[in-house]
């Protein structure tokens, strides 16, 4: 099957958990995604919308390599027969090449989310699973609103760029697995990708943008978790 043609039947879908990184701009000593919000460590807040979705069939965390091997208590009772932890790589990429090689044969849909995403929707994770079901890449995305400045290195202002037609990269993004996995192959090792969409791109492959919420913001400073906080509790 090539991997812009169409799934021929409802597939399994797994989803990848980039969960790996370090967290420093958190202003924590903790990795980032362990830290609560509103009593709930927010990694188990990114994978519970997945647990809870009946087509997925497995999820796959990629988490610092120490993490893996001896995860916290809340995690490592998650692991099973849906859940699969294992060591991620010094960049996001690496991270989700690993969680990719881990993942069952079967799934023959692949999603890619983000732990510093805890808010992701229902809505969004079937829109993106009935987009890349269909034989193209698929992401959560808003259009952009703010205006947009392009400035020096000394911080003065070059030009003001137009926004129309551009749109925020959310996660999840989803692919058939074949696809992604072309993409990662093409990549090779040592290359490094802000999302897995761009990889995709780079082979010349359909990429769709599934509408996105303004609640499915990426969590990355102190000031990131003050809001995510407030809206935990709303």
């Amino acid at each position: 099957m090539s991997p812009n043609s169409p799934l021929d039947s409802p597939p399994d879908v797994g989803v990848l958990i980039a969960a790996g990184g370090r967290g420093e701009r958190a202003g924590t000593g903790e990795p980032k995604q362990f830290r609560p919000i509103a009593g709930m460590p927010m990694l188990l807040r990114a994978i519970r919308p997945f647990t809870q979705h009946p087509r997925v069939r497995r999820i796959v965390v990629a988490l610092p390599p120490e993490f893996a091997a001896r995860p916290p208590a809340w995690l490592a009772g998650l692991r099973g027969e849906r859940l699969t932890l294992v060591a991620g790589g010094a960049t996001r990429t690496a991270s989700v090449r690993a969680a990719l090689a881990a993942l069952d044969a079967g799934c023959r849909v692949v999603l890619v989310h983000d732990a510093a995403r805890p808010f992701v929707s229902l809505e969004e994770i079937d829109g993106v699973i009935t987009a890349a079901a269909g034989g193209v890449g698929a992401l959560a995305a808003l259009p952009v609103a703010d205006t947009l400045k392009q400035a020096s290195d000394a911080g003065r202002v070059v030009r003001t760029v137009p926004r129309d037609d551009l749109w925020r990269a959310l996660t999840p993004q989803g692919f058939p697995r074949a696809m992604l996995e072309e993409a990662y192959r093409a990549a090779g090792d040592g290359t490094t990708a802000t999302d897995d969409a761009g990889l995709v791109e780079a082979l010349g492959r359909s990429v769709v943008l599934v509408p996105g919420s303004v609640a499915n913001f990426k969590v990355t400073t102190a000031d990131d978790f003050v809001v995510a906080e407030a809206l935990a509790r709303l």
